[in-house]
C-alpha cells in the first residue's frame, strides 16, 4: 500500500515542558488512524505539529514523499492536508455556503468553479438545505457537519479529524460515523483524535495510544482497549 503519511521521532516542546516525546507513526492510502488517550497526553499536539500548527523541536513530517516538517500551514493545505478543529469556528455572520466558500477558494479561485465545490462538499454533509442559513443558526450537530464541509471543501487527500465526534447525541454520532465510512469507501485517508471509543472501534484500522507525551501502545482497535497500559492511562493504577 501507499504510505501517504510519516511522521518520524517527533518532539515538541514549550520551555522545559515536552508535550510529545519521540512518536512515530504511518498511514496509508484509504487507511484510518486513530490517536486515542487521557487529557493532556499529547494527541492534539501531535496532531497541530503534523498538520503545521505546532513547532516541531526535532524529528521530521513526510507528506505525500514531501518534507513538510517546516511548511506553513497553508502550504500543507494545498498540498492534501484538510482538518478540523476541536473547537467549532464557524463564520457567524456568514451564510453556510459562504463558510464553505472561504475554504473552496484556496484552490479554486474563480467563484463559480469555488461554488460547485463548495455546494459538493455540503451535499455530502447533508446540509446543502441550510445553504443559506447563517452558520449561527446551525446546532452542534450541523456545526460538526460544517466544519467537514469547510475541510472536504479543500479537496484533501488526507482528512485530519480533532474530536468531530465530541458531544453528539448518539443518533448523530451514529450518522457521523456512517458518514466518515462513506469517505473511506473513496479511499480518502485519515487521522482522528477522538475520545469516544466507539468510533475508534468501528473506523480505526490502526490506534495509536499516547500518555504524558509518549506512545504507550499501538495496534488495532481491540488489542489496544485489552492492553494494561492503555488501561492503567485512562482508568489509573486502582
Amino acid at each position: 500500500m501507499q504510505i501517504v503519511l510519516k511522521a518520524d521521532s517527533i518532539k515538541v516542546q514549550y520551555g522545559g515542558l515536552i508535550a510529545v516525546n519521540d512518536v512515530s507513526l504511518s498511514l496509508e492510502k484509504g487507511q484510518v488512524l486513530g490517536l486515542i488517550g487521557p487529557n493532556g497526553a499529547g494527541k492534539s499536539t501531535l496532531f497541530n505539529a503534523i498538520t503545521g500548527f505546532a513547532p516541531v523541536r526535532s524529528g521530521n513530517v513526510t507528506f505525500l514523499g514531501q518534507d513538510v516538517t517546516n511548511v506553513p500551514p497553508y502550504v500543507r493545505t494545498r498540498s492534501g492536508m484538510g482538518r478540523t478543529f476541536q473547537t467549532e469556528r464557524p463564520y457567524e455572520d456568514l451564510t453556510v455556503l459562504e463558510n464553505v466558500l472561504v475554504a473552496a477558494f484556496l484552490k479554486n479561485p474563480k467563484r463559480k468553479d469555488a461554488e460547485e465545490v463548495a455546494m459538493s462538499a455540503l451535499e455530502k454533509v447533508g446540509l446543502q438545505d441550510r445553504a443559506n442559513q447563517l452558520s449561527s443558526d446551525l446546532n452542534l450537530a450541523r456545526l460538526r457537519r460544517l466544519e467537514l464541509a469547510k475541510a472536504l471543501a479543500l479537496e484533501p487527500k488526507v482528512l485530519f479529524l480533532d474530536e468531530i465526534m465530541a458531544g453528539l447525541n448518539p443518533p448523530a454520532l451514529k450518522e457521523m460515523i456512517e458518514f466518515l465510512r462513506t469517505l473511506t469507501a473513496t479511499g480518502m485517508s485519515i487521522v482522528m483524535v477522538e475520545h469516544i471509543m466507539e468510533a475508534i472501534i468501528q473506523l480505526a484500522d490502526h490506534v495509536i495510544v499516547l500518555a504524558s507525551g509518549n506512545k504507550i501502545a499501538e495496534g488495532s482497535a481491540s488489542d489496544v482497549i485489552n492492553d494494561e497500559r492503555v488501561i492503567e492511562a485512562y482508568l489509573g493504577t486502582d
